[in-house]
């Protein structure tokens, strides 16, 4: 199994903001997973506008043109 990026405590912290009231430890390790597939799509987006846009930096822009093409 591979190391995650994501704290499981966030996913539990996330899903109670949520208003859960009670957090399963698979349903916070799903959102991880989730959450990091989503993260990864995002940032190979972003690296590609930024590419495209000449640049080795990543900006805020990129992010957010990146994360809204997954929608």
């Amino acid at each position: 199994m591979k190391s995650s990026e994501l704290a499981l405590s966030a996913m539990y912290r996330i899903l109670k903001k949520a208003g859960a009231e009670r957090v399963s430890e698979e349903s916070a390790e799903e959102l991880r997973k989730v959450l990091e597939d989503l993260a990864d799509n995002i940032g190979k987006n972003a690296v590609d506008m930024a590419k495209h846009a000449g640049r080795k930096t990543i900006k805020s822009e990129d992010i957010k043109l990146a994360s809204k093409t997954l929608s």
